[in-house]
Order: structure tokens, then C-alpha cells, then sequence
């Protein structure tokens, strides 16, 4: 006998701050074993379905290739410990008067996100991260931002964080200029991402990047992380 194909069980929950932005219908699947199995009429409902499924979730992979997901891309999670140290030179505050310049970095850097063509509209991915930056700034999504900058005082890069509720923090978005690459202001930013947790007695520091972002993957290693999780983005 063949076994019966594993049923999907979770939660549907509406994105209501994505919809409103990207002007979509959207909702976010949260996998759970102790809830009922999800039908294709309440997958209906939404046009477009998101989940995010660790890696070693192989049957509920297969459950969800069955209800018609997609995959669109893998995210790899590191932590890295806070230690002992201090504030790197070249690192600043944003302030508002940065947001100009922060959004046209942000919406250059992060262009080929998830929210990305099929799935979304030309530009929204970089619409999205513009306005994630410029939260970070006014502290409305993630706490802070900072900036590395040259020692003639143009920006290089920028890091925006966010303190968690269990003592840790998280880096929401890291991007390096393209002029400034190769000089080391990535690490220089996870160092200032480390001091900003340090000054706030924090415990640990969370990063995620695309399983395909090689760059950042070796950045996050070489500067101590250890890679907790790896996991998929599936679309419906």
C-alpha cells in the first residue's frame, strides 16, 4: 500500500501591512501540527499564499509542492555572540536627513528580494526595502540604523537593528555601497551591529541572508557566526 500523502496544518493569517503596500492579497501560512489541515478553498481565498519551511522539513515540503507551492528562495539564519570589544571607527547614527540617500541605497541593494517579478510588481522589491530603511531611521520597524563612512565622512554602508524580547537582537537589513565594496565596511558594520547589542547588555545577535547571497554568508562566518538554520521561502 502506498501511504497516505502528509495534509498541510497551520494557520492562515492575512498580511494586512504588505497588502496595503504592494496592493495585493496576501497571507502568510504558519506551519502548526496542532491546528487543522489546511483545504484549497481556504487557500483560495488569497491570491497569493507565502510560508517558510526549514529545511529539514521534507514531508511538509512535499505536502506543499502538492497544494500547488513554489519555491523562491532559501534563507540561511546565523547568530553570533556579543563578547567583548568596542565601537568601530567610521560608524554614525542615521538621522532623517539620511533617508534621501538611505532609500536610493536600500531600493539599489535589495532589488532581486522574494518580493521580486513573478509574485510581485516591477520595482516593489526595492520599493519595500526603501521604506524598511526609512522605518529604521525613525525607529517605526526596526530600533535603529547606523551608518560606516569614509573618513571623509561619505557613506559607505548601512546596518539597521531591532532588539528582540528574549535578550537578543536582529540585524534587519546590511548593505554595502557599490563604490565602497572590498574595503571592508561590511565587517566593520556586524562589529558596530555587535557594540550596538553590547551598550544594550544584549545577549546574542541574529542575522538572515539568501542561501544564495555567498558574499554575506562568508562575511557573517568570517566574522564569527554560526549558522543556526536554513529554510525556503514557497509562494502559491
Amino acid at each position: 500500500m502506498t501511504p497516505a500523502a502528509q495534509a498541510v496544518q497551520g494557520q492562515l493569517t492575512p498580511l494586512k501591512w504588505e497588502n496595503s503596500f504592494f496592493k495585493v492579497n496576501s497571507a502568510l501560512l504558519s506551519l502548526d501540527t496542532h491546528q487543522a489541515a489546511i483545504n484549497e478553498a481556504e487557500l483560495q481565498v488569497f491570491g497569493l499564499v507565502q510560508v517558510k519551511v526549514l529545511s529539514q522539513q521534507t514531508a511538509e515540503l512535499d505536502a506543499l509542492s502538492r497544494l500547488g507551492f513554489r519555491l523562491v528562495e532559501g534563507e540561511a539564519d546565523f547568530v553570533l555572540g556579543i563578547g567583548t570589544g568596542g565601537r568601530p571607527e567610521g560608524i554614525r547614527i542615521a538621522r532623517k536627513e539620511h533617508i534621501p540617500a538611505l532609500r536610493e541605497a536600500a531600493s539599489g541593494a535589495f532589488a532581486h528580494s522574494r518580493f521580486r517579478e513573478p509574485w510581485y510588481q516591477p520595482g516593489d522589491s526595492g520599493r519595500f526595502y526603501a521604506q524598511w530603511v526609512e522605518n529604521a531611521v525613525l525607529g517605526t520597524f526596526d530600533n535603529q540604523c547606523l551608518l560606516a563612512v569614509s573618513e571623509a565622512g561619505e557613506m559607505q554602508g548601512f546596518v539597521s537593528l531591532r532588539e528582540l524580547p528574549d535578550g537578543s537582537a536582529r540585524i534587519g537589513l546590511l548593505a554595502t555601497l557599490p563604490e565602497a565594496q572590498g574595503l571592508g565596511v561590511g565587517q566593520r558594520m556586524v562589529e558596530a551591529a555587535i557594540d550596538w547589542c553590547r551598550a544594550r547588555h544584549l545577549s546574542r545577535l541574529h542575522v538572515g541572508t539568501q542561501l544564495g547571497n555567498l558574499p554575506a554568508i562568508r562575511l557573517y562566518l568570517r566574522c564569527g557566526g554560526v549558522l543556526e538554520r536554513t529554510a525556503y521561502w514557497l509562494y502559491r
